[in-house]
C-alpha cells in the first residue's frame, strides 16, 4: 500500500503525537488526530488563567523546557526554531538544599542547551497539528478500538458511542488507551483490551508513570533571594523543582515587572495525595489544599518568598 492511501489515526496532542502526526502527514499519509482535551499540547500545555482584575497569566505548568540529544532530533529542532517554534532559555539553574537553606550546584551557562516553545511550550504542538494532511479533533476521547478482521483495519468509537471512522493503523501516544485505571476515571473500560495482544500487554505495563502536582505562582515582584531561573530541591519532602516561567524567551509579564513561578511537587507527595482523593478529577477544595501544602514548604525555604498575586494547583494523570 502507498503512503498516499494509508490512512492512519493518532491518538493524542501531545508533543509525541504531533511529532509523530507531522512526520507522518510530510510522507503523505492521511492522518487523523484525536485528543480528548480543547487544544494541542498534553504535558507541553500552557495554563491560561484570569485574575479577579481580568490581568491574564499564562503558566508553563507541563514540561518547563526540552533538551536535544542526538542529531537527528537536533536537526528537527533546527527547523522549528528557523520557523519560530522554539528559542534556546538562557537559563542558570541550580539546586536548593532544603536543610541548608542555600544554593548549591551552579550550571555553567552553555552546559546544556536547554529549548522552550514561543510564546508558550504548547505553540510546537499547536503549529504540529495544523500542517498539511494533520485533521486535528480535539475534545474526543476515544472509547473504543477494535480491529476488524474482514477489512484488515480498527474502527475507533469515541467514548460517547459516536463512530469515528475506520483506519488502517493506529498510533497511541497514551498508555490509557489500555489503562485497567481508564475505567477508574470514565467507569468504561479502557479503548483497546490488551488481553488479545499479552505481549503488547506486558509492554504496557512496564512503562512508568510518576504523578506530580504543578503549583503555578505570580508575584508583584520578582523574588529577591532567587539567584537562577530553575532549581531543584534536596532534602525536600514535597517539592523538587522550581521554575521562574516569566524569565523564559517571549514571554509577556502582566503586571509589569511581575514574575510567574511553576513549581512541581515530587512524586511521593503526589501518590499519597493521590491515593488519599482517588483518581477521579480533585475538587477545587482538594486542589487549594495542595496548593497550601505546597506554597508553605516554598516559604519554609526561607527565601523571604512573600504572598502570591496568584496561586492554583494542577494535578498531572494519575495513568
Amino acid at each position: 500500500m502507498s503512503a498516499a492511501a494509508t490512512n492512519v489515526a493518532v491518538i493524542g496532542a501531545g508533543i509525541s503525537g504531533a511529532v509523530c502526526a507531522s512526520l507522518l502527514a510530510a510522507r503523505g499519509v492521511a492522518v487523523t488526530l484525536f485528543d480528548s482535551g480543547r487544544g494541542a499540547g498534553g504535558r507541553m500545555a500552557q495554563r491560561r488563567e484570569v485574575m479577579d482584575d481580568g490581568t491574564e497569566l499564562r503558566f508553563d505548568h507541563g514540561a518547563p523546557y526540552f533538551t536535544v540529544s542526538s542529531d537527528e532530533v537536533a536537526r528537527v529542532v533546527s527547523g522549528w526554531e528557523a520557523r519560530g517554534l522554539v528559542a534556546e532559555w538562557k537559563a542558570m539553574f541550580a539546586c536548593f538544599d532544603r536543610e541548608a537553606g542555600k544554593f548549591r550546584d551552579f550550571d555553567k551557562e552553555g552546559t546544556t542547551k536547554k529549548y522552550v516553545g514561543v510564546p508558550g511550550m504548547n505553540s510546537i504542538c499547536k503549529s504540529l497539528c495544523l500542517e498539511d494532511g494533520v485533521v486535528a479533533r480535539f475534545g474526543v476521547t476515544v472509547g473504543k478500538m477494535d480491529w476488524l478482521q474482514n477489512g484488515s483495519s480498527w474502527s475507533l468509537t469515541s467514548l460517547d458511542g459516536k463512530d469515528l471512522g475506520n483506519f488502517d493503523y493506529v498510533v497511541a501516544t497514551d498508555k490509557n488507551v489500555a489503562s485497567h485505571k481508564f475505567s477508574g476515571l470514565t467507569g468504561r473500560p479502557p479503548p483497546l483490551d490488551l488481553s488479545v495482544f499479552p505481549n503488547l500487554s506486558t509492554m504496557f505495563q512496564d512503562i512508568p508513570v510518576r504523578p506530580c502536582f504543578a503549583l503555578m505562582l505570580a508575584f508583584s515582584e520578582p523574588l529577591a533571594m532567587v539567584p537562577v531561573q530553575g532549581f531543584s530541591f534536596y532534602n525536600s519532602d514535597s517539592l523538587s523543582w522550581a521554575f521562574c516561567d516569566s524569565s523564559k524567551p517571549g514571554r509577556v509579564c502582566l503586571p509589569p515587572n511581575s514574575q510567574s513561578w511553576v513549581l512541581r511537587s515530587t512524586a511521593e507527595y503526589a501518590s499519597k495525595v493521590i491515593n488519599n482523593m482517588g483518581p477521579r478529577k480533585p475538587s477545587a477544595d482538594a486542589l487549594a489544599k495542595v496548593a497550601e501544602d505546597l506554597f508553605k514548604e516554598f516559604q519554609a525555604t526561607g527565601l523571604n518568598i512573600p504572598q502570591p498575586i496568584f496561586i492554583k494547583a494542577h494535578r498531572w494523570s494519575v495513568f
